[in-house]
């Protein structure tokens, strides 16, 4: 009975404890609750939460929820604290010796490609381009291969690029073109406005765009394997073995990674490397703008100001909408360098909501927001990025050809498509397969490379000697000077095209009208970009003049030599063109 009774009491007691514990927890859970029902939303959070959102897609812009928000915010803050890099990044890619054919695979039923596009959103332009040469291509996403609401913003001229390389008509043009405007502003803060027609003018939606080409590539035997990611890739000698996540095998004699700018297969060449660079973006798409015939190609409304433990110069962009008469897209972007301290996409959106109705002159009030817009965009200096394995090759934002300046994905494949897709299907034809045949595709480019001043230029530093109102007279006095020498100076430039006599003549007007800028100029980049940038502005003149005099001299002369010797000069006369931005045409 003793026993008995203490066995009861001990229970008793242990009962009374875990009473007591459950208790405590629902005290503590209810008060967590408390905590988090007084904790007050952010104005950006309460905004994206009040928006119905669909399906979000794959690449740069496809998500616009909250919680994905989140999640690139954290992406951004480990960015900023890696020292110069990341933890060394999984290793995505392995060589093997030998024969795929004798492998431990041969056995497998393996689906086999010419090409292999990892990545669709972009990947679907060049995956056409293969199939229209009459290559075996399939495509591998992620997600639906399906394009996002909001439109890409582009000129008639790049988008003729793609019906010059046969993946579009003009009708399918008119038919995914969903908005069309002029003129177009270029503007800062009180100084002065320059107005220039048909830049960046359409808004093409990517749904359609997509669509159409999704169509047209299956339409030549395409091949797409939506829902399905990349788990890791085994090159052999005669062919690259791609394993998917879900278990699935195929092979190729190329792989073309169009996975953006993190890719992971670019982490594992890179060592994780901190972008040189990086361009944050927020904005939104908004109904109830009165006024809506216009578009910023750029603009800015203040100069240089705090925000947390850093400086940023914010730029806008500002485009008519397809969706609706009244609906109107703002980008606010800023320039920076990724440190600690740096501000993240929610602080920048929190001051976006405060700056908008001033820069647009409409009430937020008197907006229905339709969907919020953000993004990173890191660039690094050695770009465009060179093969580092046999029978891979980078292409689109994961080759780093955009613009450090504009970052325009989109707008830097349709200059290349044609070049690329054609170079491509020559390496394919005599199996010039090896990293150092298809590194010639991604070619060192100086007029790429001397876009970088522009960037340290337009980007705030947390302690400087200059103005802080100095980035916007620096900009306005280019703009300007650039208005005065005309259409075949100003243009190429809005169209990220740098090209050596435009630029010759714009800096010597500058320091001509403007000398007194020139010292701040000196302690806004710093000497040491300086002198880099020098490199790069000789070998922008050097390849201007190979492009100019020697390619119309020896041009018929490499048709006569050996294949590999004739693919190899081929591609080099096609670094001198386009590095040399003589690929564009007014």
């Amino acid at each position: 009975m003793l026993l008995q009774l203490q066995q009861q009491s001990t229970i008793n007691g242990f009962s009374s404890h875990l009473s007591r514990i459950r208790i405590q927890r629902r005290r503590a859970t209810h008060g967590n609750r408390s905590l988090r029902a007084q904790a007050p939303t952010s104005r950006t959070q309460r905004i994206m939460e009040s928006i119905s959102i669909g399906s979000e897609v794959g690449g740069a812009g496809g998500a616009s929820s909250y919680s994905a928000l989140k999640r690139l915010d954290q992406l951004w803050s480990s960015i900023c604290s890696a020292e110069t890099a990341s933890p060394k990044p999984r290793d995505v890619v392995s060589s093997s010796p030998g024969s795929f054919r004798l492998s431990d695979f041969a056995d497998k039923d393996i689906e086999t490609f010419d090409v292999l596009v990892c990545g669709g959103t972009l990947g679907i332009f060049v995956a056409t381009a293969l199939s229209v040469k009459g290559l075996r291509v399939g495509i591998v996403e992620k997600n639906l291969l399906q394009g996002r609401e909001q439109e890409w913003n582009i000129s008639k001229k790049e988008l003729v690029e793609f019906v010059q390389v046969g993946i579009l008509t003009e009708d399918d043009i008119e038919q995914v073109t969903s908005a069309k405007f002029n003129p177009n502003r270029c503007g800062f803060e009180g100084k002065g406005e320059i107005w220039v027609e048909d830049i960046l003018n359409l808004g093409v939606s990517p749904a359609k765009l997509i669509e159409v080409m999704k169509k047209r590539f299956i339409s030549l035997g395409g091949v797409i394997f939506e829902g399905y990611s990349m788990s890791d890739i085994c090159v052999y000698d005669d062919a690259a073995v791609l394993r998917l996540a879900e278990g699935k095998i195929l092979s190729a004699r190329l792989i073309i990674d169009a996975m953006g700018n993190f890719s992971p297969v670019v982490k594992q060449i890179r060592l994780g490397r901190k972008p040189d660079g990086v361009c944050l973006v927020v904005g939104s798409c908004a109904r109830g703008f009165e006024e809506n015939v216009r578009s910023d190609v750029i603009f800015s409304s203040s100069s240089v100001k705090g925000i947390g433990d850093s400086k940023v110069q914010y730029f806008w962009e500002a485009f008519p909408a397809g969706s609706g008469a009244t609906d109107r897209t703002t980008y606010m972007f800023t320039y920076v360098d990724p440190q600690p301290g740096c501000p993240k996409l929610e602080e920048l959106l929190e001051d976006y909501w405060d700056l908008v109705p001033m820069y647009q002159g409409v009430s937020l009030d008197k907006l229905e927001i339709m969907r919020v817009l953000f993004g990173i965009f890191p660039t690094y200096r050695d770009s465009p990025l060179r093969s580092a394995f046999d029978r891979i090759l980078q292409f689109g934002d994961a080759s780093g050809i955009q613009s450090p300046v504009s970052f325009g994905g989109f707008g830097s494949l349709t200059r290349h498509l044609g070049r690329l897709s054609s170079g491509i299907y020559e390496a394919i034809s005599n199996d010039f397969l090896d990293s150092r045949s298809l590194s010639l595709l991604n070619p060192y480019m100086p007029n790429l490379s001397s876009s970088w001043l522009f960037q340290r230029a337009m980007s705030a530093k947390k302690t400087s000697n200059v103005s802080p109102d100095f980035i916007n007279e620096l900009l306005y006095a280019n703009f300007q000077c650039m208005q005065r020498l005309g259409d075949p100076v100003l243009r190429p430039f809005l169209q990220d095209v740098i090209q050596f006599g435009p630029l010759v003549k714009t800096l010597g007007l500058v320091m001509i009208t403007k000398p007194q800028i020139i010292p701040s100029i000196f302690k806004q980049v710093g000497v040491p970009v300086l002198i880099d940038w020098c490199g790069h502005f000789f070998m922008l003149g050097y390849y201007t003049f190979l492009s100019t005099f020697i390619d119309p001299v020896i041009r018929s002369w490499i048709n006569g030599l050996p294949v590999k010797t004739k693919y190899e000069w081929k591609r080099n006369l096609e670094a001198w063109k386009y590095g040399a931005g003589l690929d564009y045409e007014q």
